[in-house]
């Protein structure tokens, strides 16, 4: 399963604590009597997800780099999981984007592939939420 197909189940909520996500996950392997292979971290660490602390909960909701797309059979679960739907505040995914890309400033090598992708991040995130990271960017583009 995608980034983009992850982001679409938590889209459907709003905002999913990781419990919530994997219950998600196994409710929709279950409806379509298959293995999933969705891989959270991965979808974190590229973006696809963001991982946003509400009220001392962390949860996760559709990132910046993602166009959210609920696979097949995901359409069901906001009626089978017992969760609300959440609304978590553009403000604070966008500050919880900037602390990640920041941090990652420090473990990617300018003009290096993952440098690249995440200057590519950085526009997405301006897009999607309301953020100035052009300070990320110049530190990405150091020589």
């Amino acid at each position: 399963m995608d980034g983009d197909h992850l982001a679409g189940v938590a889209d459907l909520f709003g905002g999913l604590t990781r419990d919530e996500l994997d219950d998600a996950l196994d409710e929709l392997a279950f409806r379509r009597d298959e293995n999933l292979d969705a891989d959270v971290d991965q979808a974190v660490r590229d973006y696809y997800l963001v991982g946003v602390d509400i009220d001392g909960i962390e949860m996760f909701a559709p990132g910046p780099v993602a166009f959210p797309d609920p696979p097949e059979g995901a359409e069901d679960l906001p009626h089978i999981l017992d969760v609300e739907r959440r609304e978590p505040p553009r403000e604070a995914l966008a500050e919880a984007v900037r602390n990640r890309l920041t941090t990652d400033v420090d473990q990617a090598d300018a003009g290096s592939e993952r440098a690249r992708y995440l200057v590519d991040v950085t526009y997405d995130a301006e897009a999607w939420a309301p953020v100035d990271l052009a300070d990320v960017r110049a530190a990405l583009t150091e020589d």
